[in-house]
This record gives C-alpha cells, structure tokens and sequence, in this order.
C-alpha cells in the first residue's frame, strides 16, 4: 500500500522549496535547498505520474457507464492498470528512506586476515579490482597510504573513492573476503583458505565531526616501508591519537603537511562511522562487527579460484564469473545486494503499515 499522507508531504516540501527558492536567499542557503530539491524532484515526478495514472483510470472508468464511450475505456482500462502496478512499486522503492551519507566520497580500508602472506596477496588482489571498478564507474580512487610485504602483497591500505553514489554502491562490500585458491608458493598443489577484511567509511566532513585539539596527540616520525615505500629521511610521516577512543592514524607520504590533512581526514572519517553506528541500532556499535576478526569462518563473500566461482553468502547469490569480477565487473554482484536491502526495506514498511 503506499502511504498518500507521505507521498503529501513529500509534494508539500518540493513546492515549498520552489517557492523560496524564487525569493531572495544568501548563497549558502541556496546552495543547501538546492541540493533538496534537486534530491525530492524525481521522487516528486514518480509520485506525480503514479497520481496521473490514477486519475486516468478513474476517468476511464466513468467512461464505461457511456454507451458510446465504452469500448474505448475498455481498450485502455488494460494498460492504464498494467502501468499502474509497474507505477506503483517505482513509489514504493522511491519513498524507501535514505541513508544520508549515500552520495558521500567513502575511505576504503583493506588488511589481510587469516593467512600469512597468501592473505596479504589476496588483499592486494581487492585492491586491484575495487581500483578497476572505480575506473569502470569514472570514479576518482586515491590511494592515501599503503604498506606493503616484500612479496609484494598488502599489510594495510587506505584509499578514497569520490563520485557519484560511491557509498551507496560500496557500503555493501564491508565484511570479511574469503579466498580459496592454490598459492604460487604451494608445491604440492593444494587449495588453501584465507581471507582479508574490507571496511568501507562515507567520508566525514569538517562540520560532521569536532576534535578538540586536547583529544589528539600528533607525533612526527621518519617513514619507512617495504620495496621503498615511502622511504625518506627526514621525519615527515605523522601519527596522530585519538585519545578518547584510543583510534590512532598514521600517513606518511612526502610532505608532512600533507601527512596531517590526510591523517586528520581519516580520523574524521572514522569518528564519523563511529558516531552512525551507535544512532544507527542496525549497526553494531563495535566497528569489528562490520569487518569481523579476519578468521575464515567469518566470511560474507568466497572467492573459489580452482572454480571460478564466486559467492556472496548474505544473499545467496553464486556466480561462475570470478574472473571478470576481479577485473572490476562488479555490478551484478552489487546491483543484487542493493536489490536485497531495498526488498527489506520494503517488507518492513509493509509491517509497519
């Protein structure tokens, strides 16, 4: 059933916006009703067309007590409700509440879990196919500091991702990334299991969240890394400790400066996700709930290699494709699980009804 008081205020607040956007307002203002308007007018433009129907098959309806004009509603009657139906579940979808931080650029953190180095390897394979699927979606993918092993795989990285719907399409990979595959190392070629933990953050901005400048601690350090990462030899790399929570961020690329933006940002960042998930009750309050503890049982993805196969155990859903996914095509796979959360977002709607 679709709620007529919501899709009423929804109406209501798009012609209000309407109107003081035509009256004289300070830039700023304007600025953040415009971002409104623009976010409610095709949510405003479904609900339109689905009153639009209605209206039509009442007017067709009352065509039927006219002799002459009856046949003509009868013809149309069909398609009007066929349209109707496909109408009204596009309202339902669109009157779904939205998760605010959508649109927002998000923090990619990967890190290997169980596995010693075949678990660093995988990590950096994750990291190789989120990048190609940033690519494939023009989206903007920024390393901000990485540490890597001496073979070449993945201690820890930190990355952002900015475009349009990064963390409405992204959120959905945080967990645990299980893989199972012969390593290059195994002589004697058997399947091993391991797995890498991936935390997907929207990114917080300045007014989001307020650090004191007594709740941080910066320390200043050399940098150093495997390969030569970051290897220079001056102390520009920048530490800094959050001490209420005891959340400690490191950067260390060339500029000190530098350093502290990007360390700043991520704190921000994961402050932000803190402060969500103790509103949020659907998320745990302890952030390794998102990402679990990297142990192989913990899992809400498999990647089969000797199979092809992947299959993301929250829904079921298996695919022959592990190839292409690792490429970066990553839509199926995502389009699914968005399908999924908007199917119980509706049911609890229904519920609630």
């Amino acid at each position: 059933m679709i709620p007529t008081d919501r899709m009423a205020q929804i109406i209501d607040r798009f012609q209000f916006l309407e109107a003081r956007m035509s009256g004289d307002m300070a830039g700023a203002d304007i600025a953040a009703l415009a971002k409104e308007y623009a976010d409610l007018k095709p949510v405003v433009d479904t609900v339109q067309q689905y009153q639009s129907l209605l209206t039509q098959i009442a007017d067709a309806e009352a065509m039927l007590a006219d002799p002459e004009m009856r046949e003509l509603a009868e013809m149309e009657l069909p398609d009007l409700r066929a349209a109707l139906a496909t109408s009204e579940q596009d309202v339902q979808l669109a009157l779904l509440p939205k998760d605010a931080a959508d649109a927002r650029p998000a923090l990619l953190e990967i890190r290997p879990g169980t596995g010693g180095d075949e678990a660093s390897l995988f990590a950096g394979d994750l990291l190789r196919m989120y990048q190609r699927y940033a690519e494939a979606r023009g989206w903007k993918f920024e390393i901000l500091e990485e540490s890597q092993t001496e073979l070449g795989g993945i201690k820890e990285v930190t990355a952002r991702i900015a475009g349009e719907g990064v963390f409405a399409r992204m959120k959905y990979e945080s967990g645990v990334h299980r893989v199972q595959r012969v390593p290059e190392t195994e002589s004697g070629g058997r399947i091993h299991t391991s797995a890498a933990t991936v935390a997907v953050l929207p990114e917080a901005e300045e007014v989001d969240v307020q650090i004191a400048p007594s709740d941080i601690r910066i320390d200043t350090m050399r940098a150093s890394g495997a390969g030569g990462q970051h290897v220079n030899t001056t102390d520009s790399a920048v530490r800094i400790t959050h001490i209420p929570t005891g959340i400690i961020v490191v950067s260390a690329e060339k500029s000190q400066h530098r350093n502290r933006e990007i360390a700043m940002q991520v704190l921000r960042t994961r402050l932000f996700d803190l402060e969500r998930q103790r509103i949020d009750g659907a998320r745990s309050a302890d952030r390794k709930a998102m990402v679990g503890t990297g142990d192989r049982s913990e899992r809400i993805r498999t990647y089969n290699f000797p199979q092809g196969r992947l299959t993301d155990h929250r829904i079921n859903l298996t695919l022959y494709a592990l190839g292409q996914v690792l490429q970066g095509d990553l839509d199926t796979v995502i389009d699914a699980l968005q399908s999924d959360a908007q199917a119980t977002l509706l049911a609890e709607m229904g519920n609630g009804a």
